[in-house]
Formats: C-alpha cells, sequence, structure tokens
C-alpha cells in the first residue's frame, strides 16, 4: 500500500507541477445515514489537488460554458481506509449562474475513479469505487475558500457488494 502511495505522489507532483489551481483540504464524517439505518461512522480526512488546466470545454466558444478539469486526491478515514482518486470537476459562480451577476459563492461538482483500501472500515465491495462529490463554496477576500461538501462512494455493482458510503465534509481550499 506505501507503494501504491508514493507512486500516486510522484507521479501527481511531476504530471501537474507548472499548474494552478487550488489545494482543498477537508474533515468530515464518512458514512452518514440520513434515514436512520446503521452506520459505520468515522472520521474523513480529505486532500485533493484541483487543477485549472480545463481538458474539455462545453458549450460555444465565446462562453464556455462549463470547463471540466482534472483533479486527484486521498482520503484517509479514523477506521484506517484509504482512497486514491482522480477524476474531473466543473466550477461555477452561483451568481453568475443564478442572477448573471458574479459574486464569492462557487458550486464544484465532481466526479472521480480511485483505489479503496477498507481497512478497519466499512467494506465497500471492491477496490475500485466511484465518488461523485456536491460542494458548495464562499470565497474570501484573500481568494481562499471555505465550503461544505457531499459526496458518494459507491463501486456501481462492479463488485460483489455495493453498500455506497455518504461523507458531508467541511472545506478549506487555498490556491496555488
Amino acid at each position: 500500500m506505501i507503494r501504491i502511495i508514493l507512486i500516486f505522489f510522484l507521479i501527481f507532483k511531476t504530471s501537474f507541477s507548472f499548474s494552478q489551481g487550488y489545494d482543498v483540504f477537508g474533515i468530515g464524517i464518512f458514512d452518514v445515514k440520513f434515514d436512520g439505518s446503521s452506520s459505520n461512522n468515522a472520521t474523513d480526512l480529505r486532500y485533493e489537488r484541483r487543477f485549472d488546466n480545463a481538458l474539455i470545454n462545453i458549450g460555444p466558444k465565446e462562453d464556455n460554458y462549463f470547463q471540466l478539469k482534472p483533479f486527484s486526491g486521498i482520503e484517509f478515514t479514523s477506521d484506517s481506509a484509504v482512497y486514491l482518486i482522480t477524476g474531473i470537476y466543473l466550477e461555477d459562480n452561483l451568481g453568475e449562474l443564478i442572477i448573471s451577476d458574479e459574486n464569492n459563492w462557487n458550486l464544484t461538482p465532481s466526479f472521480g475513479l480511485g483505489y479503496y483500501e477498507d481497512g478497519n472500515g466499512k467494506k465497500l465491495g471492491s477496490k475500485i469505487e466511484f465518488r461523485t462529490t456536491l460542494e458548495f463554496s464562499y470565497q474570501l477576500e484573500n481568494f481562499d475558500r471555505i465550503g461544505i461538501s457531499f459526496g458518494h462512494i459507491s463501486n456501481a455493482n462492479i463488485g460483489n457488494k455495493n453498500p455506497g458510503a455518504e461523507i458531508i465534509s467541511l472545506t478549506y481550499q487555498k490556491p496555488f
């Protein structure tokens, strides 16, 4: 497992060392249940690097309505679970999206694929897991951001079981 993490960070560091974007630090609760069913709660710690390089522009050229951008990250839980993830995200200013006037609120949905090692934590049924996340953040005067995110990890039924897990996190984002 240590080798996988070291290889991941080596590729991560050399591939995108000249990019710009945000470093995202999060702390939250892993395996949150809203329906009252039993859960396997754990503290979730997350780090992501969101790159500002557009992979795909969606929409008219003069508008660039959506720009899909890459991210990579790692999550740890207090149950010794580890999740290495890479994927795409898009970012939109909520003011511009809703009232056509930019403000400090941002909406950031993302989708990723990663390697999950459950440690002593919840067994998700596969080493390959997908994560979807929806995040709302507020940009401060120094361009740092604070936010809240809601995510779901599951294996899309490619494993022998697929219980999934929800994660709620508070995030702090720092431009690099």
